[in-house]
């Protein structure tokens, strides 16, 4: 079994409350969980108002799968919201 994490850092410019930022990432989660079948977390920056670092996590039986299922998401994020992504990181854990 294999475990993938896509890690995505995040920049709201426009935010002023944490409020804000909490509605604009339950959208995005939303989105992300119901078309890719995945789990998605906010990791860290939760006290920050323009920032935050999510995880979005797929296991699977076989690597292909899971390469294929977190390069859509990746693509997503890429068509959807280009303009807040700082940096993104991929990695893969054995089970």
């Amino acid at each position: 079994m294999l475990l993938g994490i896509l890690k995505v850092e995040l920049f709201f410019p426009e935010n002023g409350s944490l409020k804000e930022k909490r509605y604009y990432l339950r959208s995005i989660k939303d989105k992300i969980k119901a078309n890719f079948n995945v789990s998605v977390a906010e990791i860290d920056h939760h006290d920050l108002w323009q920032r935050s670092q999510m995880a979005i996590v797929c296991v699977g039986a076989e690597r292909s799968i899971v390469e294929e299922t977190l390069a859509k998401v990746r693509n997503f994020f890429d068509r959807n919201y280009p303009e807040f992504i700082i940096g993104m990181s991929l990695d893969y854990l054995k089970v």
